[in-house]
């Protein structure tokens, strides 16, 4: 079986899931070729799995023109038995090819379905997507299939190497320095947690803005920002809660890597967790931009373990039995059968 796949994205949930991904269909005897962004940071991580071609396709360059026929020529060459973009830019790449099954998975809500002209399928990774791309008329086919990561339990960081002493309840979150995942939300109401410190793993344009917050709410000791990191396991190992606090989440792939982890979530009661995390049994739900509704969920969890230890359970057991790697990639298996 052969597939190509099209992503240009950067470094966020889905570049991981990718990733994931593309190993997950590689154990599985799929040969892959996988067209994306020059240098990126996860590109050693495909190579094992798949033949990696690599383009910015931009406007305004050669590739613009020249990558469409070089995809369609390979399609053909390759007889490939399906072909998946990521997100907008992806599907503005897929040829007008009929021998293949042609898959657009979407990890957010697109605004148009210009973007999915020679599209067969859309795979949204939530049902919400799928009821918002049938409400823009779409009338072709859609499948949800959600995303799965590593359920391996690693060794957690020590905590020193993060100047943070033992004993203190650690709080984490992660993701890029962008406006709607609302870090500096979370750090205003970490300071209302006494003596907790809290781990903010990634890096982005909002940097100068979140360091001003902590600045202002006089957090400079007990805020840690851990920068980018490859593997963000460790961290979430060491902690003691995962908070994802975004005011727009299609889904959460973070709250996946926590479960993974054995760690208890706090999430907004944005898109995508609202489907799955069921508040008070796998996780507990605080309203979008709810300061103080953070600090309680917090401070009930430090003060709770029995409670926090139970959550950490029911999401593992929710990671396991809902997002596993088997199930996700079977899924996908069978729609590259529809080929034509």
């Amino acid at each position: 079986m052969r597939v190509h796949q099209y992503i240009f994205g950067k470094d966020g949930g889905a570049e991981k899931f990718f990733v994931h991904l593309v190993g997950a269909l590689a154990r599985r005897g799929v040969e892959q070729t996988a067209v994306m962004r020059w240098n990126r940071r996860w590109r050693e991580d495909v190579e094992p799995h798949a033949r990696v071609i690599q383009s910015n396709f931009r406007n305004l360059s050669a590739d613009r023109i020249l990558l469409p026929m070089k995809v369609l020529s390979m399609a053909r060459k390759d007889k490939v038995d399906a072909i998946i973009s990521w997100s907008t830019r992806g599907a503005r790449l897929m040829p007008a090819y009929n021998g293949a099954i042609k898959l657009s998975r979407l990890g957010d809500y697109p605004t148009h379905l210009g973007y999915f002209k020679n599209t067969d399928i859309l795979v949204c990774n939530t049902p919400s997507i799928g009821d918002h791309v049938r409400k823009l008329g779409w009338t072709r086919g859609v499948e949800v299939i959600s995303n799965f990561t590593d359920t391996t339990a690693v060794a957690p960081i020590d905590r020193a190497s993060v100047n943070t002493h033992e004993g203190v309840p650690i709080v984490m979150t992660m993701g890029r320095f962008v406006l709607r995942k609302r870090f500096h939300l979370l750090i205003k109401a970490m300071a209302a947690v006494p003596d907790a410190v809290l781990w903010i793993a990634g890096d982005g344009e909002e940097r100068g803005a979140i360091e001003a917050v902590i600045r202002e709410h006089k957090m400079e000791n007990r805020v840690r920002l851990l920068g980018w990191h490859k593997d963000t396991r460790p961290f979430v190992a060491a902690a003691d809660i995962f908070v994802m606090p975004s005011s727009h989440e299609p889904l959460g792939n973070v709250i996946f890597e926590a479960w993974a982890q054995k760690k208890p979530v706090i999430s907004s009661r944005s898109e995508g967790p609202s489907w799955f995390v069921r508040d008070g049994e796998n996780g507990l739900l605080v309203d979008i931009d709810d300061v103080a509704g953070y600090t309680r969920a917090i401070n009930q969890l430090i003060a709770q373990p029995q409670l926090a230890a139970s959550i950490a359970e029911a999401g593992r057991n929710t990671l396991v039995g809902q997002f596993s790697e088997e199930a996700v990639a079977n899924a996908y298996i069978e729609l590259f059968k529809r080929k034509p």
